[in-house]
């Protein structure tokens, strides 16, 4: 009332008038002014939450917001995502994919040093498994550990060698003569096939390999199935197993171009890759 009147009458005249303190009287001018600017953020968030199907936590929904140019601190967002109830998917424990027999193929190069200071330097791949239904759908991806970036997969119905080797070659089609990236994987039995092994020795890469029962040495690719399965696989149903290839692979394209790493400025692995080759 005080604040509709105040444009006619003297501001000291109306709070005398209602007895309202004027520290009183200022505190709720204030309080109005950030619940008004808490509906706009409110907007935005959710705006950006259901933009990325749930896939964002108030963390990356604070970096998608300041790269809009809003500057906001992370607990705030936090706090208007949980009056929301807004949540991000929870990822669950680690799935175990297909192993082959143990062996002796190559040392351990990587070491658990998941980092590169340039694109193509290290690669790493696996295989993850899916079931819809009585089908099974198997993706087998290649991962830059310069920026997380999903370099090439495959995905089928069938977990055959091929599988793998094409997806190498397509990887390796994309390189460029001087580039010769260390390739990781676990000891799975597509990676001690010989036509795998001379495919990297024909383009004159260095393989590596986990050591024996230590997921901890490839966990860039785990991190990856973990991450795909939570925000595209699980909760969600698919028609058969060509409906989830075609999710998959529209998930993929999305996690490239579009989902930002906190890890990379706040940037997909694509835009982080670009603006880095810009700037050599």
């Amino acid at each position: 009332m005080v604040n509709e009147l105040k444009a006619e009458f003297n501001l000291s005249c109306l709070l005398k008038a209602t007895g309202l303190p004027r520290s009183v009287y200022y505190y709720h001018r204030k309080m109005l002014a950030v619940v008004g600017s808490d509906a706009g953020l409110k907007a935005q968030i959710q705006d950006i939450y259901h933009q990325h199907k749930g896939r964002y936590g108030y963390r990356r929904i604070t970096l998608a917001l300041r790269s809009a140019g809003t500057l906001i601190n992370h607990k705030r967002v936090q706090r208007l995502m949980n009056e929301l109830g807004l949540k991000s998917k929870v990822r669950p424990k680690r799935y175990r994919s297909y192993k082959g027999h143990v062996g002796r193929i190559a040392p351990n190069l990587v070491n658990r040093e998941f980092v590169a200071n340039r694109p193509n330097q290290k690669w790493v791949t696996d295989v993850t498994e899916f079931k819809v239904g009585d089908k099974k759908v198997y993706l087998s991806p290649i991962i830059d550990l310069f920026n997380r970036e999903v370099v090439s997969y495959e995905v089928r119905q069938s977990v055959k060698l091929s599988l793998v080797t094409d997806m190498l070659k397509s990887a390796t089609d994309k390189l460029k003569s001087h580039e010769k990236p260390i390739v990781h994987s676990d000891q799975g039995w597509q990676y001690q096939n010989r036509q795998y092994q001379n495919q990297l020795r024909e383009k004159g890469l260095i393989q590596s390999m986990s050591r024996k029962g230590n997921c901890l040495d490839n966990a860039v690719a785990e991190s990856f199935f973990g991450i795909l399965k939570t925000e595209m696989f699980h909760n969600n149903v698919f028609r058969n197993a060509d409906d989830l290839i075609e999710k998959i692979k529209e998930y993929i394209d999305y996690y490239n171009n579009e989902r930002i790493k906190q890890k990379l400025k706040g940037l997909s692995p694509i835009e982080y890759r670009n603006q880095a080759l810009l700037a050599a």
